[in-house]
């Protein structure tokens, strides 16, 4: 099928109460199903799924939508990875590539290699986690002995070892049929200069990476013994994994993310381990990078607020000061944790407790009070062009004006020399900054030709017929529009965190029925006449008075009978 054929299909096959009942207690409560909400805390149940309508909604978190977007929600996937997932549930083959048979033949080729590579994968896992059962595994459960983690830990987090040989992977490998050559695209072996494929991971503990579809998609590796090596090394970006995408231990802190509604971010991998073992079942790491856009995209699926969990020295106050920029901009709260001089969370954890932790966590400032400690040991220059900067990067506009006012607050400067050159004119007003009345009747407009399109999108030539398309004026308007009239029924799995919510509120269940189309397009039409009226008046007269003193008279009356026709027109 192609896409939009499965989109169809998928949610004739699957049913949006069983696929919710997977992770939330539904109760039957009239013709609905109720629960407490799986994407915030609370002990109420105003989380609410129509199954006649396949919708849910959350009287509490707003969050809504249908099967994909749950799906998509709960387990932190794009709406290209609900696709396939659900459609491989479901039983439905997705063409892609058009109607070109070279180009599907190759999208074939993609989806079996990378089934392969899936493959490869587990037996990868399986070979490793069986290797550190054996005697020459002893110095790695020694260390793992020595680390303090549990049995229970090391199995829930498949860790393994990578025995010393070159070939011991690639010969699992080979005689289970793979080729070596797709092996190396994997990332599980490197290739020598004459040829030759060999393990890249050797006398390591072995940390398994998965997807949140629980498949397993890169390996990480700490060496046991000899400095002549990395410490830590990772999977290089292979066609099923960028380590700029995936978090270490997203996985299995999903659920422990999802009830506490909030997430435990720190660096390395036995950080990880060793929160989950002392029971903080919602600790991810960020895989030896700096904290990316695309890590903060999929776990603001999960939740809003974010516990950061840094060193206390001057990289991990850096560290710290730009994931809190990058999270703040996209309306996500989050507070700094900064361990002591000298410890990570392992060793306080084991030294101090949980007690110690949790003092910590209780006196953490929040994201902005943290960069605005960090920023006072700046030159005031320095400081006022960071928070400018900061401010022209948040997402939400409605943010802006809070954010500016506490920022001037706190760094004791005025909030007008703050914002001032902060958007040029025509950006103020979606910015934050007060609007003039008649750009306020505009966003007014926008917004209602915005609802006709989102209630009724297969109407949007009539739409285009009434010039509703032209009237346009906000960025955000237009870019909605072009979204419904590029993607049509698949343009709901394309929308920003802002325009989902718009949605909802038009077509979630507490909109009124689409069910009168004609007389909606009615309103909207008269309005928009006397949009394009008031629009031609105000150019006839601008022409005229610019005319006026020229001593073209000719042109002066042709004006004015313009302006005489226009304002009848305006009267009928």
């Amino acid at each position: 099928m192609q896409s939009r054929d499965a989109i169809r299909a998928i949610k004739e096959r699957l049913n949006i109460v069983d696929m919710v009942r997977r992770y939330v207690d539904l109760k039957r409560n009239g013709p609905r199903w109720v629960a407490p909400c799986p994407f915030h805390q609370e002990t109420k149940p105003s989380f609410s799924v129509n199954e006649d309508q396949g919708l849910f909604y959350c009287f509490g978190c707003h969050a809504s939508g249908d099967i994909f977007d749950f799906y998509g929600r709960i387990n932190g996937l794009d709406f290209k990875e609900c696709l396939e997932q659900l459609a491989a549930e479901a039983g439905i083959s997705i063409e892609r590539g058009g109607s070109d048979p070279a180009r599907q033949g190759e999208e074939r080729q993609r989806r079996s290699a990378r089934q392969q590579m899936l493959r490869m994968y587990e037996l990868a896992a399986g070979h490793f986690s069986a290797a550190l059962a054996s005697p020459e595994a002893a110095e790695c459960r020694a260390y793992i002995e020595k680390r303090g983690l549990s049995e229970e830990i090391v199995q829930r987090f498949g860790l393994g070892w990578a025995r010393r040989e070159w070939q011991s992977l690639a010969d699992a490998l080979r005689r289970a049929g793979f080729a070596s050559r797709l092996a190396v695209e994997a990332g599980l072996l490197g290739l020598s200069g004459n040829g030759r494929a060999y393990d890249r991971f050797r006398g390591r503990l072995i940390f398994p990476i998965k997807s949140l579809s629980n498949q397993i998609i890169a390996f990480g590796g700490r060496i046991i013994a000899g400095e002549d090596e990395a410490k830590y090394i990772n999977s290089a970006d292979t066609p099923l994994y960028k380590k700029g995408e995936h978090l270490y231990g997203l996985a299995q802190a999903r659920r422990g993310i999802t009830t506490s509604g909030r997430v435990l971010l720190t660096e390395g991998y036995m950080d990880v381990l060793t929160l989950h073992q002392f029971g903080y079942d919602n600790a991810v790491g960020v895989l030896g990078t700096a904290l990316t856009p695309d890590q903060i995209k999929r776990l603001s699926g999960f939740a809003s607020q974010l516990v950061l969990l840094f060193d206390g020295d001057r990289a991990g106050r850096k560290a710290a000061l730009r994931s809190c920029e990058m999270l703040l901009a996209r309306g996500l709260a989050c507070s700094v944790v900064l361990l002591p001089e000298g410890e990570d969370i392992d060793s306080l954890l084991r030294t101090a407790g949980t007690e110690a932790f949790e003092a910590l966590q209780a006196k953490a400032p929040d994201g902005l009070r943290f960069c605005v400690d960090v920023l006072k040991a700046l030159a005031p220059r320095e400081t006022v062009e960071w928070a400018r900067n900061f401010l022209r990067r948040i997402e939400l506009p409605e943010l802006v004006n809070s954010c500016a006012s506490r920022l001037a607050g706190e760094l004791q400067i005025s909030e007008a020399e703050l914002r001032r050159g902060l958007f040029p004119p025509a950006e103020r007003g979606r910015r934050g900054v007060a609007p003039r009345p008649s750009l306020a009747r505009q966003n007014m407009r926008d917004r209602q030709i915005m609802m006709y399109a989102v209630r009724y999108p297969e109407r949007l030539a009539d739409l285009r017929a009434l010039g509703a398309d032209l009237a346009l004026q906000s960025a955000i308007a237009r870019q909605l529009w072009d979204k419904i009239e590029e993607m049509g029924e698949e343009a709901p799995y394309h929308l920003d965190q802002r325009e989902k919510n718009f949605w909802s509120f038009c077509r979630g269940p507490e909109a009124a029925p689409r069910d009168n189309g004609d007389k909606e397009l009615e309103f909207l039409r008269r309005d928009l006449d006397a949009y394009y009226v008031s629009a031609q008046k105000s150019s006839v007269s601008a022409a005229l008075r610019q005319n006026t003193g020229t001593g073209d008279f000719a042109a002066d009356l042709d004006y004015l009978r313009a302006l005489q026709e226009t304002l009848e027109k305006g009267h009928e």
